[in-house]
């Protein structure tokens, strides 16, 4: 009896205690403990490798991240040295077309100086013949006049040969 005067198998923790004491007793007569150890072990197990696993993603992928920032920061050196010899070689270029220009340009001036040189000693020489014909043709009136007759005629035959023969 108990100390509240009722008898301990109406007492529902002296059920509580013995269903726990009963429980307990198969388990460990039926050896389930080790069951379950098994079972936790093996699911421990599964866990461990699945970490192990996902470390070595992770480690893969922190290799195919770096290799990417490598290739990525190769390519912008590579975009930007490309940048560098483009805008070496525009200023290069511009400076061939301009001194190509500035050739062209002084081949034309030299090419017009030429022509206008060329035109203007054909004009003096246009202008020296034309004053050698009137020269030529005054003399000729003048001394016709003043030498007639058959001296006079070979007089001016003469002038008028070494007249050609200075102006020319």
């Amino acid at each position: 009896m108990m100390a509240s005067g009722v008898p301990f198998y109406m007492d529902p923790t002296f059920w509580v205690a013995g269903s726990f004491a009963v429980f307990v007793g198969g388990v460990v007569w039926k050896k389930a403990h080790k069951n379950i150890a098994a079972m936790l072990d093996e699911r421990s197990a599964s866990i461990r490798a699945q970490l192990d696993e996902a470390q070595e993603l992770r480690e893969e992928a922190e290799k195919l991240l770096n290799e990417y920032q490598r290739k990525r920061r190769d390519a912008e050196k590579e975009a930007s040295d490309m940048v560098a010899q483009a805008k070496q070689d525009a200023k290069i270029m511009a400076k061939q077309a301009k001194a190509d220009i500035e050739a062209m340009a002084a081949r034309r001036t030299r090419a017009a100086e030429a022509k206008i040189a060329q035109a203007e000693a054909h004009a003096v020489k246009e202008v020296k013949a034309v004053a050698v014909n009137a020269a030529v043709a005054a003399a000729s009136a003048v001394f016709a006049d003043k030498l007639k007759g058959k001296e006079g005629g070979a007089l001016v035959d003469r002038a008028i040969a070494d007249v050609e023969g200075k102006l020319h």
